[in-house]
């Protein structure tokens, strides 16, 4: 406790629990960010950091530490979920508090009791005490307050005591990462000829020609890729295949769904409840008693009321209506209560014409199309068809119809319109809003009418039987399974079953694909049930993941470093044959002259020409083409009018020409520039140096082995 005595001795003051909760949630995360992926170590460790074993136990304690500040920040224990995070957040303060002591060891970097007693209450205060004391009505930092907590101290409970132990034990690190993170942030600098050479790039346009023949209009069956130029690519772009430790999984599930004979119980049920209900006595007593979500005794305008009571408005108050079954549920609602609301609901459909440009004229053609189309349907058209046929937003697909909606949700101009008539019936002239013109179509006038409905809702679950029946078919199915072959045959024979694929799974994983909490089929993908490390051909148990049941087999592992060819071949397969269709449409146009239109020609009906305006010379990118980096490169080093040579780019050979380089219209704020350049730098210097740091680390992650990390 040598840092109270410190404070104490200095100012008397304390820090308390919250500000321990925030400062060990800016250490673990903020700071530290980033999952590691690597495997090894032994049955003691949970990894490795630096050369630096991470012992079991030592983890745990971290993992505390996270779990006691969560409780003590948001006033709850963390769930299965949560706690996932808090383990990754331990590793990476693990990793934080390991490698980067080095890095702070090698500089010679400490932290004094007196740069500790400035922390809690000097001109530097730590972020997480100045945000834990911070006044929320006024948003200033209240020294008063953390006076206060100090005080009391003695008076605290002996866990947060504890807690304020790990408190001290943080505060160095926190004060030695901003140092270390400031001698790189404070070495970034960004000269004037930088700032002057980017507003150079982004001031600078050109307009342009160009021919481009794809590479899809390649036939692939015409370029034959080998395994030995698939590994000589590899090779040679070795940097861009870097991956961690993996394994790959085949695998089936097996869902648990309720079967006809449950739903009909449920129904059987609701059918009872139907009954009771129209005359039970105390309606929100009985929802409390037999529905499966709680009572709601707010009033409700159309727009809000569940689709199956809109289909009977007016509703009747005291009337049970149902059973409905939907999504999986079986509802019944009662009407206990109506009354007149503060805001209107309608109902109607649109047709919106949407003007093609932003000038006089394009507007002027929308209204005259949204004119026309109204006489169409004021003279017998149907107005659903003509919403299909010419909407230009997302109900034509429901003949434009908008369903209810109260005051409040559309454009202004749209309610005033909708809401301003009382009947049924075509609005007589389009609306202009924002979105275009809309030919409106009242199908429900507006009402201020309000209902009070009690709802009975009972899901439709899988009863135990169902899951038992569920879970015997896993068995029998894993029964079958020896290996990869056996498993592929296996579920083949079933058509009701679907092989899914898993590729890459690393160490710190905790979903496969869409299966969520699957933890325990990622650990098995490393270590079996036995503690020992699975095998390629190894079945994995019968999983129980959400509402399915879950079997896999191991089909493929992979080591940190370089990928290999198997596990990225398409990819691979991809770029190499691309390289070989631009080798064969260049060869193709090889001394071929004369315009772009005369090239094209002579190449055939796959070359196509067109232009690009507005090319910015730091973009990288053709208008309407995409990334395109050579090829605009080459624009401005080109004359106007000068064609370039064959140039094999992202999506196919392109030659370009220039038709005019337009210079900066304005000379740019350099200082400004140079301004906003070191912030973009600075800011990612934080996320940089840990991966850096990190990498430098060789971090091992073994936590995979034990089923509670």
């Amino acid at each position: 406790m040598a840092l109270i005595n410190t404070i104490r001795e200095k100012s008397g003051w304390a820090v308390g629990t919250v500000a321990i909760g925030m400062l060990l949630f800016i250490v673990g995360g903020d700071l530290v960010g980033g999952n590691n992926r690597l495997f090894g170590g032994n049955n003691t460790t949970v990894g490795e950091v630096a050369g630096e074993e991470v012992e079991l136990a030592e983890f745990q304690n971290t993992l505390e530490q996270q779990k006691e500040a969560f409780a003590a920040q948001q006033g709850r224990q963390p769930d299965e979920q949560v706690m996932g995070y808090l383990r990754d957040q331990a590793w990476n303060l693990t990793i934080y508090r390991i490698a980067f002591q080095k890095e702070f060891e090698k500089l010679g970097l400490k932290v004094s009791d007196d740069e500790v007693v400035d922390m809690v209450q000097g001109k530097n205060i730590s972020p997480s005490i100045r945000q834990a004391f911070t006044n929320p009505q006024t948003g200033q930092f209240d020294r008063a307050k953390l006076l206060d907590y100090l005080r009391n101290l003695d008076k605290l409970p002996p866990q947060a005591r504890a807690a304020f132990e790990n408190f001290e034990a943080n505060l160095p690190i926190e004060r030695m990462a901003n140092k270390y993170n400031n001698l790189m942030k404070l070495s970034t600098y960004v000269t004037s000829a930088e700032a002057k050479n980017y507003l150079t790039n982004q001031g600078t346009t050109a307009n342009a020609r160009y021919l481009l023949v794809p590479y899809y209009t390649v036939s692939d069956s015409s370029v034959k890729v080998t395994d030995a130029e698939l590994q000589a690519y590899l090779d040679k772009h070795k940097s861009r295949y870097k991956v961690e430790q993996g394994r790959s999984i085949e695998y089936v599930t097996i869902p648990v769904a309720a079967s006809v004979e449950d739903s009909s119980a449920v129904r059987s049920t609701i059918d009872q409840l139907a009954t009771q209900f129209q005359s039970a006595p105390n309606d929100s007593l009985f929802v409390k008693l037999n529905s499966d979500q709680p009572y709601n005794g707010a009033y409700l305008s159309p727009a809000d009321l569940p689709e199956k009571l809109r289909e009977n408005l007016p509703l009747t108050v005291g009337q049970v209506y149902g059973p409905y079954a939907e999504n999986g549920v079986y509802s019944l609602f009662k009407v206990t209560g109506e009354k007149k609301g503060e805001q209107a609901a309608a109902r109607a459909s649109h047709i919106l014409i949407k003007p093609e440009g932003t000038t006089p004229e394009a507007k002027a053609a929308a209204k005259a199309k949204a004119q026309d189309i109204l006489n169409k349907i004021k003279g017998g058209a149907d107005f659903a068809a003509m919403a299909r046929q010419y909407g230009t937003d997302g109900t034509t697909a429901t003949g434009g119809d908008l369903g209810w909606f109260s005051q409040g949700r559309m454009v202004p101009e749209f309610e005033k319109a909708v809401f301003g008539t009382t009947s049924k019936g075509l609005l007589p002239a389009p609306v202009e809003t924002s979105f275009g013109y809309h030919i409106i179509k009242i199908t429900q006038p507006k009402t201020y009418q309000t209902y009070q409905v009690a709802a009975v809702q009972k899901a439709i679950v899988p009863t135990d039987a169902t899951r038992d029946a569920a879970y015997q078919r896993a068995q029998d199915l894993k029964g079958q399974i020896t290996d990869v072959e056996s498993f592929r045959k296996a579920v083949a024979a079933d058509k009701s079953l679907q092989k899914q694929e898993a590729q890459g799974l690393g160490t710190a994983d905790r979903s496969v694909n869409n299966l969520q909490n699957a933890r325990e089929l990622v650990r098995w993908a490393y270590y079996g049930n036995n503690g020992k490390e699975t095998k390629v051909g190894d079945v994995s148990e019968v999983f129980d993941i959400g509402d399915q049941y879950v079997i896999a087999v191991l089909t493929g592992t992979r080591s940190k470093g370089t990928a290999d060819i198997a596990s990225i071949r398409p990819e691979l397969t991809a770029q190499v044959r691309n390289d070989m269709k631009a080798e064969q449409i260049i060869n193709k146009l090889k001394g071929k002259t004369g315009t772009l239109e005369q090239l094209a020609a002579a190449y055939g009906p796959s070359a196509q020409v067109k232009t690009a305006d507005n090319v910015v010379l730091g973009s990288g990118v053709l208008p309407g083409l995409g990334a395109e980096p050579a090829a605009v490169g080459k624009i401005f080093g080109l004359k106007t009018g000068q064609k370039s040579a064959p140039i094999q780019g992202e999506q196919g050979v392109l030659i370009v020409e220039p038709t005019a380089i337009n210079a900066p219209a304005a000379a740019g704020d350099v200082a400004a520039t140079r301004k906003q350049l070191m912030e973009q730098r600075t800011a990612r210097a934080d996320g940089l140096l840990y991966e850096a740091v990190k990498a430098n680390a060789n971090v091992k992650d073994d936590r995979v082995k034990f089923p509670s990390l």
